[in-house]
């Protein structure tokens, strides 16, 4: 079965065959791997003058066990993102080295990982904003997308924002607010993920 764009549905055999030559080239970290991984930090993905850096709110365990941002299965961040618009192709998150070359980067709000991002405290969060802000002043991208509208109403103080273009600016570059593409948020589809992202790589192209 199809799903409306065209591709094969969850349920099919090319999606199945599809996952199960994905777990046998990026095997599944283990149960001990992934409890080690609690409080790990991962790099940045970024680089000067990017035109969009995106900020997820921590890295998860899978993220920090394996290295790879938005790593977890079931997490819709790199189906969102070619839906969107922004890859050419579907990347596994295996390559998101790619993505500067593509003009693109990942960051995080906080930097240390959890197993859930409701383990962070308020004062992570602000304290992880004014920590972004550098970053930002530093490499200078154009966009600064937050992936989770929670993180950055508690971050930034701004209670009521919602998503999509946000009035103030993080240094000089432009703020965009996402949903956050976690499988766990069930609000959002990943048909509604990608158009999300859609909206924000047809404001970048316009500007």
């Amino acid at each position: 079965m199809a799903d409306s764009a065209g591709r094969p549905g969850s349920g099919s055999p090319a999606r199945r065959r599809g996952r199960a030559a994905e777990a046998g080239r990026y095997p599944r970290p283990t149960r001990e791997e992934l409890a080690a991984a609690a409080e790990r930090t991962i790099p940045d993905v970024i680089a000067p003058g990017l035109d969009v850096l995106f900020v997820g709110i921590n890295p998860g365990l899978w993220s920090a066990a394996t290295g790879w941002h938005f790593a977890r299965p079931g997490n819709r961040f790199w189906p969102a993102l070619h839906r969107g618009g922004f890859t050419p192709r579907l990347l596994h998150p295996s390559e998101q080295d790619e993505l500067p070359g593509y003009g693109l980067g990942i960051s995080n709000m906080v930097a240390r990982a959890s197993a859930r991002a409701d383990e962070l405290t308020p004062a992570e969060l602000v304290e992880g904003a004014e920590i972004l802000t550098g970053k930002v002043e530093r490499h200078r991208p154009r966009w600064v997308a937050v992936v989770g509208v929670t993180a950055y109403r508690i971050g930034f103080a701004r209670p009521k924002a919602a998503f999509g273009p946000q009035a103030q600016r993080l240094a000089a570059a432009r703020l965009w607010v996402l949903p956050n593409p976690s499988g766990l948020n069930a609000h959002f589809t990943p048909e509604t993920l990608g158009a999300a992202f859609g909206e924000l790589r047809a404001a970048v192209a316009a500007s």
